[in-house]
Protein backbone atom coordinates (compact mmCIF):
# COMPACT_ATOMS: atom_id res chain seq x y z
CA UNK A 1 0.00 0.00 0.00
CA UNK A 2 1.33 3.40 -1.00
CA UNK A 3 2.03 5.60 2.00
CA UNK A 4 0.06 8.87 2.02
CA UNK A 5 1.66 12.27 1.86
CA UNK A 6 0.25 15.08 3.94
CA UNK A 7 -0.85 18.28 2.19
CA UNK A 8 -1.74 21.11 4.56
CA UNK A 9 -5.21 22.46 3.79
CA UNK A 10 -6.01 24.52 6.86
CA UNK A 11 -4.13 25.90 9.86
CA UNK A 12 -5.60 27.98 12.67
CA UNK A 13 -3.59 28.72 15.82
CA UNK A 14 -6.89 29.40 17.67
CA UNK A 15 -5.02 32.17 19.41
CA UNK A 16 -7.21 35.26 18.89
CA UNK A 17 -10.86 36.12 18.30
CA UNK A 18 -10.01 37.35 14.80
CA UNK A 19 -8.78 33.87 13.88
CA UNK A 20 -12.02 32.16 14.92
CA UNK A 21 -14.70 34.75 14.17
CA UNK A 22 -15.80 32.72 11.14
CA UNK A 23 -16.59 29.65 13.32
CA UNK A 24 -20.25 28.91 14.04
CA UNK A 25 -21.63 28.27 17.52
CA UNK A 26 -24.66 26.07 18.18
CA UNK A 27 -25.70 26.50 21.78
CA UNK A 28 -24.34 29.09 24.20
CA UNK A 29 -20.68 29.30 25.21
CA UNK A 30 -18.04 31.83 26.10
CA UNK A 31 -14.88 32.16 24.02
CA UNK A 32 -11.70 33.57 25.55
CA UNK A 33 -7.96 33.44 24.90
CA UNK A 34 -5.91 33.29 28.12
CA UNK A 35 -2.21 33.11 27.22
CA UNK A 36 -3.12 33.06 23.51
CA UNK A 37 -5.00 29.75 23.74
CA UNK A 38 -8.66 29.27 22.92
CA UNK A 39 -10.81 28.50 25.96
CA UNK A 40 -14.40 27.24 25.58
CA UNK A 41 -16.94 27.17 28.39
CA UNK A 42 -20.72 26.85 28.47
CA UNK A 43 -22.49 29.91 29.83
CA UNK A 44 -25.48 27.85 30.99
CA UNK A 45 -25.88 25.86 34.20
CA UNK A 46 -25.08 22.17 33.85
CA UNK A 47 -28.31 21.44 35.70
CA UNK A 48 -30.12 22.38 32.49
CA UNK A 49 -28.88 19.13 30.99
CA UNK A 50 -28.44 18.95 27.22
CA UNK A 51 -29.55 22.58 26.84
CA UNK A 52 -26.27 23.61 28.51
CA UNK A 53 -24.07 21.91 25.91
CA UNK A 54 -22.75 23.32 22.64
CA UNK A 55 -21.06 22.55 19.32
CA UNK A 56 -18.60 24.92 17.68
CA UNK A 57 -18.10 24.33 13.94
CA UNK A 58 -15.25 25.21 11.63
CA UNK A 59 -17.16 26.34 8.51
CA UNK A 60 -14.67 24.90 6.01
CA UNK A 61 -15.52 21.84 3.92
CA UNK A 62 -12.80 19.20 3.93
CA UNK A 63 -12.26 16.24 1.60
CA UNK A 64 -12.90 12.62 2.50
CA UNK A 65 -9.28 11.63 3.22
CA UNK A 66 -7.84 13.88 5.89
CA UNK A 67 -5.74 14.06 9.03
CA UNK A 68 -6.80 16.46 11.79
CA UNK A 69 -4.37 17.52 14.52
CA UNK A 70 -4.96 19.84 17.44
CA UNK A 71 -3.68 20.55 20.95
CA UNK A 72 -6.03 20.00 23.86
CA UNK A 73 -5.94 20.79 27.55
CA UNK A 74 -8.82 20.05 29.95
CA UNK A 75 -9.19 22.78 32.57
CA UNK A 76 -12.25 21.90 34.63
CA UNK A 77 -14.16 18.67 35.17
CA UNK A 78 -16.63 17.02 35.01
CA UNK A 79 -17.61 17.08 31.37
CA UNK A 80 -17.03 15.65 27.94
CA UNK A 81 -15.28 16.67 24.71
CA UNK A 82 -16.13 15.45 21.19
CA UNK A 83 -14.76 16.05 17.71
CA UNK A 84 -17.33 15.79 14.92
CA UNK A 85 -15.94 15.10 11.46
CA UNK A 86 -17.16 14.16 7.96
CA UNK A 87 -20.31 16.07 8.91
CA UNK A 88 -22.94 16.88 6.27
CA UNK A 89 -26.61 17.67 6.27
CA UNK A 90 -29.11 14.90 5.58
CA UNK A 91 -29.15 13.93 1.91
CA UNK A 92 -25.67 15.38 1.39
CA UNK A 93 -26.63 19.05 1.64
CA UNK A 94 -24.38 21.59 3.31
CA UNK A 95 -24.39 21.31 7.09
CA UNK A 96 -25.60 24.91 7.39
CA UNK A 97 -28.35 24.66 4.77
CA UNK A 98 -31.26 26.77 6.02
CA UNK A 99 -33.71 24.02 5.07
CA UNK A 100 -32.33 21.85 7.90
CA UNK A 101 -33.86 21.99 11.38
CA UNK A 102 -32.02 24.42 13.71
CA UNK A 103 -29.46 22.88 16.08
CA UNK A 104 -28.85 24.25 19.57
CA UNK A 105 -26.32 21.89 21.14
CA UNK A 106 -28.53 19.06 22.43
CA UNK A 107 -26.82 15.82 21.51
CA UNK A 108 -29.88 14.10 20.02
CA UNK A 109 -29.94 16.74 17.28
CA UNK A 110 -26.55 15.45 16.13
CA UNK A 111 -27.10 11.69 16.21
CA UNK A 112 -30.82 11.56 15.33
CA UNK A 113 -31.15 14.90 13.59
CA UNK A 114 -30.83 16.04 10.00
CA UNK A 115 -27.15 15.28 9.54
CA UNK A 116 -24.65 12.47 9.11
CA UNK A 117 -21.31 12.53 10.93
CA UNK A 118 -18.65 10.64 12.78
CA UNK A 119 -18.12 11.72 16.39
CA UNK A 120 -15.09 10.97 18.52
CA UNK A 121 -15.59 11.34 22.29
CA UNK A 122 -11.95 11.71 23.32
CA UNK A 123 -12.39 13.03 26.88
CA UNK A 124 -15.28 11.49 28.82
CA UNK A 125 -15.58 12.58 32.46
CA UNK A 126 -19.22 13.63 32.77
CA UNK A 127 -20.88 10.66 34.51
CA UNK A 128 -19.49 8.55 37.38
CA UNK A 129 -19.05 5.47 35.18
CA UNK A 130 -16.99 7.53 32.72
CA UNK A 131 -14.74 8.83 35.49
CA UNK A 132 -14.28 5.33 36.92
CA UNK A 133 -13.22 3.74 33.61
CA UNK A 134 -11.78 6.10 30.98
CA UNK A 135 -12.42 5.32 27.31
CA UNK A 136 -12.49 7.13 23.97
CA UNK A 137 -15.58 6.31 21.89
CA UNK A 138 -16.13 6.57 18.14
CA UNK A 139 -19.75 6.76 16.93
CA UNK A 140 -21.38 7.02 13.52
CA UNK A 141 -24.62 8.78 12.77
CA UNK A 142 -27.34 9.03 11.55
CA UNK A 143 -28.00 6.87 14.60
CA UNK A 144 -26.07 6.38 17.80
CA UNK A 145 -23.81 3.57 16.60
CA UNK A 146 -20.79 2.87 18.84
CA UNK A 147 -18.31 1.52 16.29
CA UNK A 148 -14.98 1.59 18.16
CA UNK A 149 -13.62 2.12 21.66
CA UNK A 150 -10.15 2.53 23.12
CA UNK A 151 -8.49 3.25 26.44
CA UNK A 152 -8.14 6.96 27.25
CA UNK A 153 -4.60 7.73 28.50
CA UNK A 154 -5.29 11.25 29.76
CA UNK A 155 -5.06 11.88 33.52
CA UNK A 156 -7.54 13.82 35.68
CA UNK A 157 -7.38 17.61 35.45
CA UNK A 158 -5.50 17.80 38.76
CA UNK A 159 -2.53 15.98 37.19
CA UNK A 160 -2.43 17.77 33.84
CA UNK A 161 0.44 20.21 33.33
CA UNK A 162 0.23 21.00 29.62
CA UNK A 163 -1.40 20.35 26.27
CA UNK A 164 -1.86 16.97 24.62
CA UNK A 165 -1.39 16.33 20.89
CA UNK A 166 -4.48 14.86 19.25
CA UNK A 167 -4.33 13.22 15.83
CA UNK A 168 -7.26 11.82 13.87
CA UNK A 169 -6.65 10.15 10.50
CA UNK A 170 -9.54 9.32 8.14
CA UNK A 171 -8.45 7.52 4.98
CA UNK A 172 -11.00 5.69 2.89
CA UNK A 173 -13.13 3.66 5.26
CA UNK A 174 -10.48 3.57 8.01
CA UNK A 175 -10.29 5.80 11.09
CA UNK A 176 -7.25 6.01 13.41
CA UNK A 177 -6.90 8.17 16.51
CA UNK A 178 -3.85 8.79 18.70
CA UNK A 179 -2.84 11.02 21.61
CA UNK A 180 0.80 12.11 21.86
CA UNK A 181 1.52 9.50 19.13
CA UNK A 182 0.08 6.71 21.29
CA UNK A 183 -2.50 4.72 19.26
CA UNK A 184 -5.88 4.83 21.00
CA UNK A 185 -8.39 3.33 18.57
CA UNK A 186 -8.80 2.16 14.97
CA UNK A 187 -11.86 1.18 12.95
CA UNK A 188 -12.67 0.30 9.35
CA UNK A 189 -16.21 0.84 8.10
CA UNK A 190 -17.49 -2.20 6.19
CA UNK A 191 -20.04 -0.03 4.42
CA UNK A 192 -22.83 -2.47 5.30
CA UNK A 193 -23.45 -2.63 9.05
CA UNK A 194 -24.03 1.11 9.52
CA UNK A 195 -24.52 2.25 5.93
CA UNK A 196 -22.07 3.65 3.41
CA UNK A 197 -18.79 5.14 4.71
CA UNK A 198 -18.93 8.90 5.18
CA UNK A 199 -16.79 11.11 3.00
CA UNK A 200 -16.16 14.85 2.83
CA UNK A 201 -17.62 17.28 5.32
CA UNK A 202 -17.07 19.68 8.20
CA UNK A 203 -15.43 19.34 11.62
CA UNK A 204 -16.64 20.73 14.93
CA UNK A 205 -15.86 20.69 18.64
CA UNK A 206 -18.48 19.79 21.25
CA UNK A 207 -18.38 20.22 25.03
CA UNK A 208 -20.72 19.03 27.73
CA UNK A 209 -21.20 21.42 30.67
CA UNK A 210 -19.66 22.23 33.08
CA UNK A 211 -16.49 21.17 31.28
CA UNK A 212 -13.90 23.84 30.42
CA UNK A 213 -11.08 23.16 27.96
CA UNK A 214 -8.42 24.92 25.91
CA UNK A 215 -7.43 24.28 22.29
CA UNK A 216 -4.61 25.35 19.99
CA UNK A 217 -3.02 24.78 16.57
CA UNK A 218 -5.83 23.18 14.63
CA UNK A 219 -4.47 21.71 11.37
CA UNK A 220 -6.21 19.73 8.65
CA UNK A 221 -4.20 17.85 6.03
CA UNK A 222 -5.38 16.15 2.87
CA UNK A 223 -3.97 12.64 2.51
CA UNK A 224 -2.53 12.14 -0.94
CA UNK A 225 -0.82 9.26 -2.71
CA UNK A 226 2.95 9.49 -2.96
CA UNK A 227 3.96 11.56 -5.96
CA UNK A 228 0.80 13.62 -6.19
CA UNK A 229 1.15 17.39 -6.27
CA UNK A 230 0.57 19.43 -3.17
CA UNK A 231 2.09 21.86 -0.72
CA UNK A 232 3.47 19.36 1.75
CA UNK A 233 4.22 19.88 5.39
CA UNK A 234 5.53 17.31 7.83
CA UNK A 235 2.67 16.37 10.16
CA UNK A 236 3.09 17.21 13.85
Amino acid sequence: MIAPEWSLLYHNTLGTFEEVQHFRMEGEASISFPMGRLRLKSVRDAEEGQKANFVWWCPEDFPADIAVTWEFRPIQEPGLAILFFAAKGAGGVDLFDTALAPRTGEYEQYHHGELDALHLSYYRRRWPEERQFHTCNLRKSYGFHLVAQGADPLPPVADITGFYRMKLIKRGARIDFSINELPVLSWEDDGITFGQPLGAGKIGFRQMAPFVAEYANLKVYELMEAGEAGVLEKPV
